[in-house]
């Protein structure tokens, strides 16, 4: 499978967590991220990602394509809702990309634990038909 793991600063010490606690869930797939959190999960985990520019550079647009071809499966977007973004429109896209392709996004920490663990029984395996 193929995630992509987005997280606004005020998320990204919680996404680092996320990924230690599921680094071995995480480490049998693909994981693509905008280019700071992919960074900031590296180090902590060792785990290889695939980084895109930083969000704000276009990371997220270059998500919203992978979606849009059918090149991610699943999405874990850890979004600040109380802070108002620059590039809120690229923010909205990638949600609004994920209903319209069919995409099992998380914006909150629990949505992203039952989808992980939904990942590690097989659950997800139904991606598989859309590729």
């Amino acid at each position: 499978m193929n995630i992509a793991l987005i997280a606004h600063d005020a998320k990204k010490k919680l996404m680092q967590n996320f990924c230690i606690a599921y680094r071995g869930i995480l480490s049998k797939n693909d994981l693509y991220a905008t280019g700071t959190t992919g960074r900031l999960i590296e180090e902590v985990t060792n785990l290889t990602i695939h980084k895109q520019l930083a969000g704000h550079l276009g990371g997220e647009q270059q998500i919203g394509s992978q979606i849009e071809n059918n090149e991610i499966d699943l999405v874990i977007f850890l979004r600040d809702p109380l802070t108002q973004k620059v590039h809120e429109p690229d923010v909205n896209n990638v949600v609004r990309l994920c209903d319209m392709h069919n995409i099992p996004l998380a914006t909150n920490l629990a949505t992203a634990e039952l989808l992980i663990k939904s990942l590690a029984r097989g659950d997800m395996e139904w991606r598989e038909m859309y590729k």
